[in-house]
Order: structure tokens, then C-alpha cells, then sequence
């Protein structure tokens, strides 16, 4: 059983990801580690871990761990998870890695000396409403691609939260832009070659709180908006010549709605709905990490995708500073 470590007892390790260890049969969850050591002490009573660390560092240079999830602060990610590689340890790294995509660099670096495997926590790429939705574009069921359509938000205006904390990575981009453009770009594999945005700023926070983006594809565009000050909603909807697709819970898949996927033909007069009932994407994350790194010919989201991605968001900010079509 390949044994996990948990970096931080966030929010989405304590409700996603050790659940989602604790459910698959490819890992265990063996330690935590806090800065706080009465929160790691709770954490590992709570989950019946067997090792709590109140660093991080003694964590990494412990023998009872195989790999680590990292879901640290943003601003934090590169640098755990460069530590974390030179300490031999694998690593699942939450989304965004970086800030930057020239920040990756490092990271491919420390993967490249150590031998491990590090992997951006893109856990959409693992789902299979996704896998479908590729299918589908890629056998022609609705004939040309030229449309992509999206949106992703929330309401949070608390002030301690990371999100809305510039110096720790906060903003809507690097927590919800990421999601359509990576969807966007798993489905097609094809990468964006342009972009034009317009952002908003809370005036307090300082944080973008309102994106809304076209980036330009070879024969087809894809247009979204995020917002962390909104109502909450998501979709992304996939619009050919001879129909379009519609996901309904295309990220918080089976919290906002059931994972259904559904074909219209050209007329809408005729609909299929292919639905994942039961599906735990963050499950299906950690076993295919887990298998990659056992050697088995299972895919899963490199660094070099990570690097493609965050430079088509850094692409969005560069377009919304100069109000120019700017390059990816």
C-alpha cells in the first residue's frame, strides 16, 4: 500500500482527498503534518493516522511515508513541493502549483534529479464526465468544434480566508479561472493561442474577483467568466455544427448537481444524457497517481500541462493590464 503524507490540514484534505485515500485501495493516509501540532494531533485522531509531525520537514524526512499531498496556501505550493521532491517523496500538488508558469521550472528540475513523480491536483482530468466529453468531441457527435462556453463562481468576502489574500496566491483566477481552461484544453488537446480579458479588483482585498475571458483555439473559441463575489454557478457547455454538450456540474462534480453529461443534436429536438452516479473524482485522482507510481501506463497530469496551463493564465492578467489581444 503506498503511504501517504498530508502537508496541512486544509479544508479540502480534511472533506476530499484523505477521504478519497481512505476509500481507494491503492493507499493509506500514514501521516499529517501541521505547524500547529494540536491541529495535526486532531486531524490524525480523527482519521486514525498513525503519525502526526508539527513541521512539515519532519514529515518529509520520516520513513513511514512514500508520498505527499500538498494543499498548503497557493503561494506555498512551488516551494513544498520542490522540498518534498528532493526529499525522494512523490507528490500531489493542489491546484494552482504556481502563480507563474516560469515557477514550474524549479519544480520540473527537483522531479527530474529525484526520479518521483509530481502532479498538479487537477482532479476534473480524472473524471469520467470528462473522459466522455472528449470521446464525444473527438468522434464527431457534434461535428465541428467553434464553440466553448463557461462559467465557474462562488460568494466569499471573508477577509481571512486565503482566497481573498493576494500574498498568499488568493484571487478567482488562480482558484476557479484554472478549471475552465483546463477542461477546455483536456477535451480538445488543443492549446490556446490567444487571449482577451477584461478583471475586476475587490478594493479591499486587492484580489481579482471578476474575470471574464476569450481565449482564441485553432477553429473554435472558448469564452467564461469566474467571480468569487457572485451567485454560485457552473457549467461549460460545447457547441458544434451538429449539436453541442452540456455539463452540468462540470467541476464540484456531484456537490452542485448529479454528473450528467448531456448530448443535443442540431436541432434540439433529440437529447442523450450519459450520467456517473457514485463517481468520487478525488478517488480516481489518487489511484491513478498511485498506479503511475508503481510504473503502470496509466495517464496523469504532468508538469508539462501544468507549465500550459498557468501560461494561459498568466496570459488572461497580461490582456487585462493592457487591453490587448495578448499572445499564450
Amino acid at each position: 500500500m503506498f503511504r501517504w503524507g498530508i502537508l496541512s490540514t486544509a479544508k479540502i484534505a480534511r472533506e476530499q482527498v484523505v477521504p478519497a485515500i481512505q476509500q481507494s485501495e491503492t493507499g493509506i493516509v500514514a501521516a499529517v503534518a501541521s505547524r500547529d501540532a494540536g491541529r495535526a494531533d486532531a486531524f490524525a485522531r480523527r482519521f486514525n493516522i498513525a503519525h502526526a509531525f508539527e513541521t512539515y520537514e519532519a514529515l518529509l524526512e520520516s520513513d513511514a511515508v512514500d508520498g505527499v499531498y500538498i494543499p498548503t496556501v497557493t503561494s506555498t505550493h512551488v516551494e513544498w513541493a520542490i522540498r518534498a521532491a528532493k526529499a525522494g517523496k512523490h507528490v500531489l500538488v493542489e491546484k494552482p502549483l504556481a502563480l507563474k508558469a516560469d515557477e514550474i521550472a524549479p519544480v520540473i528540475k527537483a522531479r527530474d534529479a529525484s526520479g518521483v513523480l509530481v502532479s498538479e491536483a487537477f482532479m476534473v482530468t480524472y473524471h469520467p464526465q470528462w473522459l466522455k466529453v472528449r470521446d464525444l468531441i473527438g468522434g464527431g457527435a457534434i461535428g465541428q468544434l467553434r464553440m466553448v462556453q463557461g462559467a465557474f463562481s462562488y460568494f466569499n468576502r471573508d477577509g481571512d480566508n486565503m482566497r481573498n489574500r493576494p500574498e498568499l496566491g488568493g484571487g478567482a483566477l488562480p482558484d476557479i479561472g484554472v478549471y475552465p481552461t483546463v477542461a477546455t484544453r483536456f477535451v480538445t488537446g488543443i492549446e490556446p493561442h490567444s487571449v482577451t480579458a477584461t478583471i475586476d479588483r475587490d478594493a479591499a482585498f486587492g484580489t481579482d474577483i471578476f474575470a471574464n475571458v476569450t481565449m482564441r483555439f485553432e477553429g473554435f473559441d472558448l469564452s467564461f467568466y469566474v467571480g468569487t463575489q457572485l451567485a454560485q454557478r457552473q457549467v461549460m457547455v460545447f457547441h458544434g455544427d451538429k449539436g453541442f454538450i452540456e455539463v452540468r456540474t462540470p467541476f464540484n462534480a456531484g456537490v452542485h448537481d448529479a454528473d450528467r453529461v448531456t448530448l443535443y443534436n442540431a436541432d434540439h429536438r433529440e437529447a442523450q444524457t450519459f450520467a456517473f452516479p457514485g463517481v468520487q473524482q478525488y478517488q480516481y485522482q489518487v489511484d491513478a497517481f498511485v498506479r503511475r507510481t508503481r510504473g503502470e501506463d496509466v495517464p496523469v497530469f504532468t508538469l508539462e500541462e501544468s507549465v500550459a496551463n498557468q501560461r494561459a493564465i498568466d496570459a488572461i492578467y497580461r490582456a487585462a493590464v493592457s487591453g490587448r489581444t495578448e499572445p499564450v
